[in-house]
């Protein structure tokens, strides 16, 4: 079984990520994930169905309509909506995704997790601490934390 920091290199070597739940507001968290994606490098798509274009990209209405598909999805949306996000994630072959856990819930529903489980989905979904602990050290390794 791979160990946390293997799954997180292993999310993080795939190019072409899409984050669902951007929002036309800059500030929100999805926002920022997609920022410091697209700012590390990654070819990253913005996904929210509401809207056309996102931090000055297109914006994608769902993963089906982004040309050429992704190999990785960050969800940033509410829990209710995460669901239906994994199952459009297997319906596409895409077995990487990244749930975004903040205060409380974040984007992670017991029914988006159990589908994950029962699909070979690699999810990600723990309390936002130990996220965020690794998040910061794969950023310290390839160079992408900000200097204090």
């Amino acid at each position: 079984m791979p160990t946390m920091n293997d799954s997180v290199s292993d999310f993080l070597a795939q190019r072409r990520i899409a984050v669902a739940g951007v929002s036309r507001t800059s500030s929100q968290a999805a926002n920022l994930i997609y920022r410091k994606l697209r700012g590390s490098g990654y070819e990253v798509f913005p996904v929210n169905p509401k809207a056309t274009e996102v931090e000055g990209d297109t914006c994608y209405p769902n993963l089906a309509s982004i040309p050429d598909g992704v190999d990785a999805v960050v969800i940033a949306t509410t829990p209710a909506i995460a669901d239906g996000i994994v199952r459009e994630c297997a319906d596409r072959g895409i077995s990487r995704v990244w749930m975004h856990r903040s205060f409380g819930a974040g984007s992670v529903s017991d029914v988006a997790v159990q589908y994950c489980r029962e699909h070979d989905i690699m999810m990600f979904c723990k309390p936002v601490d130990v996220g965020h602990r690794c998040m910061r050290w794969v950023l310290q390794l390839t160079g992408g934390l900000p200097k204090m």
